[in-house]
């Protein structure tokens, strides 16, 4: 069985794939611009030494 942090931490990011993938989506669809777009995610926690940062490339819609 899980346990608490373990499960409490699975809530939040799929609450965070799910809402960033949102938030891209609308991105693109007002933008009016082509693919391919540069991307970073920065993680941080308050109270923790902690700033983790993910960079990549999402390719753009098919036409």
């Amino acid at each position: 069985m899980d346990d608490p942090f373990n499960m409490s931490m699975r809530k939040y990011l799929k609450q965070v794939g799910v809402t960033s993938q949102q938030a891209i989506e609308e991105a693109v669809r007002t933008s009016g611009k082509s693919g391919p777009y540069k991307v970073r995610m920065v993680l941080t926690i308050d109270g923790l030494d902690l700033k983790h940062v993910v960079t990549g490339e999402i390719a753009g819609p098919s036409a």
